[in-house]
């Protein structure tokens, strides 16, 4: 899978496909739920204050009133948008949740909830597919956006999140590169520590469906040019799939880094739950929103 808009292609229209969006009422998710009928990717049930979301569509996508993929429920508040969006995936009614205009921690709150919630024992986690001029395939980065630290188990179970993704988009063995700043161990650097756990876990089996090879830096990682000049070799070396960041600031920094500086088209999508989660920034394009919905279709019919 080359582009983010291939993937989109690659969804199968017969799939009974059904997003539910938590807070819906905001001019940027309703244009990407405008797109993503536009392309027959699936039908939307929208939760918010009735009146306010009838007048928006009314307003600014007029196109969209009485449409059959479109339905609306009327609900108080941001945390009952969260709780009937999320029951009604609970409910399997659908298969995708996606976040409105609603602040990350209810939705998440609604998420955890032990009676309609959505987790499943696993560690949640952020995983990013990148678009990126140059490059002949996706590059998936993870996790940006929900572990702060995390420690040895957790980044093996969000290694297994990112590919079980990176399958879903058709990359059937993933090349996994946990990153550090160098690419020996170093006792003074936990991130090469955990590198090489993880490297060592994969080859033991406890991590499965890729190929784990780490500590790399960078450059090493994604580039069989600076891997083949640092002497690192085998059919691995510079041709990661995923990037599994050490900790949250670094996700942070080279997630807004490649939209920002190299403009790279982005979906993201929070693994690990019952059903994907579509968490997306209010500072995110309705595009990002609609490859992020994508994204969150395709794994949730593999």
């Amino acid at each position: 899978m080359a582009t983010l808009a291939e993937l989109m292609d690659e969804i199968s229209i017969e799939a009974d496909n059904a997003v539910a969006v938590a807070a819906a009422a905001d001019l940027e998710v309703l244009e990407a739920v405008s797109l993503a009928i536009e392309r027959d990717l699936a039908s939307f049930r929208l939760y918010d204050d009735e009146a306010k979301l009838k007048q928006m569509i009314s307003t600014s996508f007029p196109h969209l009133i009485n449409h059959p993929k479109l339905l609306i429920f009327h609900v108080k508040g941001a945390a009952q948008a969260a709780k009937e969006a999320v029951k009604s995936v609970y409910m399997n009614d659908s298969s995708v949740l996606m976040k409105g205009h609603i602040p990350t921690a209810v939705l998440l709150k609604a998420v955890l909830n032990p009676d309609f919630g959505l987790r499943t024992g696993n560690v949640l986690s952020h995983v990013a597919a990148f678009e990126i001029e140059g490059f002949d395939r996706l590059i998936f980065i993870t996790d940006a956006g929900m572990n702060i630290d995390p420690d040895l188990q957790q980044k093996a179970q969000i290694i297994q999140n990112a590919v079980q993704i990176a399958r879903s988009t058709g990359v059937q063995l993933p090349i996994v590169a946990p990153l550090a700043a160098v690419e020996v161990i170093n006792p003074a650097m936990q991130a090469t520590l955990d590198a090489a756990a993880l490297t060592a876990m994969n080859k033991r089996g406890q991590i499965t469906d890729c190929i784990v090879d780490g500590p790399l830096a960078l450059d090493n990682a994604i580039s069989p040019i600076a891997a083949k000049h640092k002497g690192i070799t085998g059919d691995t070396a510079g041709k990661a799939d995923i990037l599994l960041v050490p900790n949250i600031e670094a996700g942070n920094i080279l997630y807004k880094s490649l939209v920002y500086f190299s403009k790279a088209k982005v979906g993201g999508i929070i693994a690990g739950a019952k059903a994907p989660i579509v968490l997306t920034s209010r500072a995110d394009s309705a595009e990002s929103k609609l490859y992020s919905l994508a994204l969150a279709l395709r794994s949730s019919n593999i």
